[in-house]
């Protein structure tokens, strides 16, 4: 009886060793990981920004773009530009996401995989690139792997998103904030105009829910066309 109670305990302190060693390993150990890949990643975002030259498509004429029935929105030029971005592989660096109110500063990837994500928060691939017309949806860990969307339940509506490509610059102010469950795959659905969607888990350390923000564009070198977008699929 003494021998199999102290092969009892035995097994209790080992498994609490193995418990807090992983739970350690998953919260710290990934953050530190994380750290490295994010380095080497913003290395090569940066030079790759600096090499790629974004190219016109095309200057759209407002009124041919929308037709007669639709009327042209105030003070657009004659001519709009759209400058087109186009996605990488999987994995692959996309651009620079940051949200000044959480001091969010990290390369974004393409893909929301689990190998991706483990690199830095990831864009939907069957979702608009960021900058682009339409509703571009990206994840991101709230926990572990750097958890670049920690601070996610401090934004507020008003705040600002800024996302880096190849293209330029484009801001983003947020207009709506939910929480729903991770079956409600509707948060992905495309829409008119230039929009961001960034989902997480929710409450923190847990995946039970799904924190989601939207963001509309509010300028950026596409913002004009994304007018014209809006106006012709509102």
């Amino acid at each position: 009886m003494r021998r199999n109670i102290q092969v009892f305990g035995w097994t209790l302190i080992w498994s609490g060793v193995f418990i807090f060693g992983y739970l350690g390993y998953q919260l710290f150990i990934t953050d530190l990981i994380n750290a490295g890949v994010q380095a080497e990643a913003v290395e090569d975002l940066e030079q790759s920004l600096v090499e790629d030259d974004p190219t016109i498509v095309e200057e759209i004429d407002p009124a041919e773009y929308l037709g007669s029935q639709t009327s042209v929105p105030p003070e657009t030029p004659e001519r709009v530009e759209f400058y087109p971005l186009e996605a990488p592989e999987t994995g692959a660096s996309l651009a620079f996401l940051r949200i000044p109110k959480i001091e969010l500063d990290q390369v974004l990837f393409e893909g929301v995989d689990r190998q991706t994500l483990k690199s830095g928060p990831g864009h939907m691939e069957s979702t608009a690139l960021p900058g682009q017309p339409g509703n571009s949806v990206l994840s991101g860990h709230r926990t572990t792997h750097g958890r670049p969307f920690f601070d996610f339940d401090l934004l507020e509506i008003g705040d600002s998103i800024e996302v880096e490509t190849a293209v330029g610059v484009h801001v983003y102010r947020i207009r709506e904030m939910r929480i729903v469950q991770p079956t409600d795959v509707w948060v992905t659905d495309d829409r008119p105009g230039g929009w961001m969607t960034l989902t997480t888990c929710n409450p923190k350390f847990s995946a039970r829910e799904r924190l989601v923000v939207w963001a509309e564009m509010v300028s950026g070198p596409n913002y004009q066309f994304i007018q014209l977008h809006q106006a012709r699929f509102g």
